[in-house]
């Protein structure tokens, strides 16, 4: 994504179309459209044709981007885990992993990044009924090495509302709630999460779409990205005003909801009713 900016950028700088760069590199122009949104593998002669097309003779900014090309097509960590995943998720562990800030509604169930593992298992084996034991395990795997990121050295800013029925809402048994909630008060406490709970009592709020999550990235020139995920599928959303609509529901959502400390004490409250 961050090389793909930077191409469309350059292009666009020397007021070239995307028909053009395309026959430049012998390629449609919808490839070129999908190079600068970083959806496809950067070949290094087709970066190194469009740099040239763009003026850029700078051997040092040459090198730069061509680097930047050999990055991005090195597989990510999560692609050994690809033979369990939904062919659209690797695409999303990779955004989350180069997210600077991740703010997130959820209603279904507690986020990926705030599980254990009891309640991680729980969730998966709910998710992939008939599934053998290897799979879900594989996929457990995978939840608590992407929770890894979150208390790493240059863990995200994870802002989160939670609703309160996926609270509420049982995965697994006794011991696995308690074990979760006491979890979700343990992590809330740290510098880099703001965790907030949306109570039942509220009613009706901004969230009524459902589940969402906003990705930010250090990058400038990488505009921020709506995840949605669907039964089948998932949306990724990047203009300006899809995005600026989550923003304002999120904003929205986090006035109307208890702050940090209060959250904490309702979590304490749940925690003592199981």
């Amino acid at each position: 994504m961050l090389l793909g900016s930077q191409l469309r950028r350059l292009r666009e700088t020397r007021g070239i179309t995307r028909e053009a760069a395309g026959y430049s590199i012998r390629a449609s122009e919808s490839k070129i459209s999908r190079m600068e949104l970083g959806r496809v593998s950067f070949k290094t002669r087709d970066v190194e044709d469009l740099l040239t097309l763009y003026g850029i003779t700078d051997e040092q900014e040459r090198a730069s981007l061509l680097s930047l090309a050999k990055e991005a097509n090195v597989a990510g960590w999560w692609h050994s885990y690809s033979d369990v995943l939904p062919s659209w998720f690797p695409t999303y562990v990779g955004l989350e992993g180069a997210a600077s800030q991740i703010r997130v509604y959820e209603v279904q169930f507690v986020h990926g990044l705030l599980q254990t593992e009891e309640y991680a298992r729980a969730v998966v084996r709910r998710g992939m009924k008939g599934a053998g034991e290897a799979d879900v395990e594989r996929r457990v795997a995978l939840r608590l090495e992407r929770q890894k990121h979150l208390v790493a050295e240059n863990a995200p800013e994870f802002h989160i509302v939670l609703d309160e029925a996926a609270l509420r809402r049982p995965y697994g048994d006794r011991d696995v709630m308690r074990g979760q909630l006491q979890h979700l008060i343990e992590m809330s406490e740290r510098p880099n999460v703001r965790l907030q709970v949306m109570p039942f009592g509220f009613g009706g709020h901004s969230g009524e779409s459902g589940a969402f999550t906003i990705l930010s990235f250090p990058e400038s020139d990488l505009s921020d990205v709506v995840y949605l995920e669907q039964l089948t599928s998932a949306l990724y959303l990047d203009k300006h005003e899809d995005v600026t609509q989550y923003e304002a529901a999120l904003k929205e959502l986090q006035q109307d909801s208890p702050g940090p400390d209060e959250s904490r004490d309702l979590l304490r409250g749940l925690l003592q009713l199981i």
